[in-house]
């Protein structure tokens, strides 16, 4: 494809669009198609064919709108419609350029939308994931244009370290400083991999993203690959996303026919091809070393750094490995420039983060804000705080590697550094919320028997570690649980911090030290009930065999 050929296909995508005075989109991920929006779609199209209007009103499918719990969510024209059925179709064609369906509407779309700011998401809910033109009429691959036909590598570098873009997938290493080291790296041939292997419980930022607008992942990847060198790219996506990997092999191949992957893109020297690669679902092949193992076709474990794989990573070569969200950061950085994106978030936490809400919220959901927000705007404001009159109790932040924040710290920003020092992270986006019923050892075995069940087995500070944290808590838990245990289980998780190999096993004892942090009295608690009750059936035992002695 030529530049200008670009700007042509996107300019009959607009025309094409023009022609009708109403759009209606209906959600198609995951979350919605689980309650039948595809047949929301396919009675709207039906209802536009017997009414005689389907020249005059577009429905398409588009990704995720974000409020998932009100789901399907129907968009119509500047009307956001909920919880729609099949049934509705027909009612609502009929309302088009008339008074709006009152009973669809809904009713929390202000308050959840106002504190965003779209970047990652911005044509999320406005594009068909599907249709390529359709993408490419609301501005993908323009950055690729750009960088290919305007930038040389080293600009695109500098452009990208220069917006303070951090990676998104959870340690929050700068993005530019690792393309950086790839550029920089000896070695003709080189590889792109994009970590589709999102696996924290309560987290779907990624699904989403890769099922909505997969285009832009593509995009994201290409710049990159021109700026470090590399030709190759890989996406490994969980096989339990089949939505999400449908979608990226047709993006891939929609992509490929308008050459805009494949050989001398735009015109250039630049080639780069992509294919997708699934994983079975360990949560160790996050870790990118892992993960570069188990591309490879080895078992996924994590192996000792250095080197590093942005010198030697996949096949040996230099790698250059991003999450899902930190590639699709890039089209809108390459775009609008370095200062634009920079202008966003806090001074070490730049732009924006995409989260997923759930546990004890009104609104659970997808939202992307800026970074420096207070926890307090996320989970009163946008998620319309703790149903049924409960009162908040924690959130925990990094999924299963993540902390538990307790309401004390409400007002915290919500950036790398202020999480870690109350022992959480960033992680790679999930969000739950804990009212006052939640008991918080009860949330710290959840979280460690994950882990554990999870860890790859390979060294024995994550394998023995893990498993033994485990048991203590699980007997706490329980109500056989002593002040030894307690004891046990913090040096444990001191030990398995300091001494694992990857980031799973040094990570896995945060839920468990957050919550004895701020939670200390919830195992006191427990450990204080069991020895009453140890007394109680000593004291009885006592009385029995004394009563015992004294008999005739």
């Amino acid at each position: 494809m030529k530049p200008e050929e670009l700007e042509g296909l996107a300019r009959k995508a607009r025309q094409h669009d023009e022609r009708f005075a109403h759009h209606i989109s209906v959600c198609m991920e995951s979350g919605c198609t689980s309650s039948q929006s595809d047949v929301v779609l396919a009675q709207l199209e039906e209802q536009t064919q017997k009414r005689g209007c389907a020249q005059k009103v577009r429905v398409k499918p588009v990704g995720c709108m974000g409020l998932c719990c009100n789901g399907p969510l129907v968009r119509v024209d500047d009307r956001l419609y909920q919880n729609v059925t099949p049934a509705d179709a027909g009612e609502i064609i009929a309302s088009l350029g008339g008074a709006a369906v009152e009973r669809l509407l809904c009713d929390t779309q202000q308050a959840f939308f106002t504190k965003q700011k779209l970047v990652v998401r911005e044509n999320s809910g406005r594009t068909d994931p599907e249709d390529i033109a359709d993408c490419i009429a609301h501005g993908a691959y323009q950055s690729l244009l750009k960088a290919l036909t305007g930038m040389s590598p080293q600009q695109v570098v500098a452009e990208i370290s220069e917006s303070g873009l951090r990676g998104r997938g959870g340690a929050g290493f700068p993005t530019g400083l690792k393309w950086a080291t790839v550029a920089k790296a000896g070695g003709t041939r080189k590889y792109v991999i994009c970590n589709g292997d999102e696996g924290d419980p309560g987290a779907f930022m990624d699904r989403s993203v890769m099922e909505g607008d997969p285009h832009r992942v593509l995009e994201g990847m290409a710049v990159a690959a021109y700026a470090v060198g590399a030709e190759q790219g890989v996406i490994y996506v969980r096989a339990e996303y089949p939505l999400a990997v449908k979608r990226l092999n047709k993006a891939i191949n929609q992509a490929r026919r308008q050459d805009l992957i494949g050989h001398e893109i735009f015109g250039t020297k630049f080639n780069f091809n992509v294919e997708v690669r699934l994983g079975a679902g360990a949560f160790v092949c996050g870790e990118e070393t892992a993960l570069i193992a188990s591309v490879e076709g080895n078992r996924g474990v994590p192996r000792p750094r250095p080197p590093y794989p942005a010198n030697k990573g996949l096949h040996g070569c230099p790698t250059l490995i991003n999450n899902v969200e930190t590639y699709a950061n890039i089209p809108a950085i390459i775009n609008h420039g370095a200062a634009w994106f920079g202008a966003m978030g806090t001074e070490k936490s730049k732009g924006t983060k995409v989260f997923a809400l759930t546990g004890k919220i009104k609104n659970s959901g997808l939202i992307e804000v800026p970074m420096g927000i207070t926890l307090r705007e996320i989970i009163f404001d946008i998620a319309g705080g703790i149903p049924d009159g409960k009162a908040f109790k924690a959130v925990q932040t990094g999924g299963p590697s993540g902390g538990c924040i307790p309401a004390a710290h409400l007002d915290l920003p919500v950036e790398y550094e202020s999480l870690m020092k109350l022992g959480s992270i960033m992680g790679s986006g999930g969000m739950i919320v804990m009212d006052e019923t939640s008991n918080m050892v009860d949330v710290a075995r959840f979280f460690m028997e994950f882990c554990m069940t999870e860890s790859c087995g390979k060294c024995v500070p994550c394998r023995v570690g893990t498993f033994e944290m485990h048991e203590l808590l699980d007997r706490i838990c329980r109500g056989d649980g002593s002040p030894h245990d307690l004891a046990m289980l913090k040096e444990l998780c001191d030990m398995v911090k300091q001494t694992s190999l990857c980031g799973l096993g040094q990570s896995a004892p945060n839920p468990v030290l957050s919550t004895l942090r701020f939670f200390e009295d919830e195992y006191l608690t427990l450990i204080q009930q069991a020895q009453q009750r140890r007394d109680q059936e000593d004291r009885t035992a006592d009385e029995r065999h004394l009563a015992l002695e004294v008999l005739p």
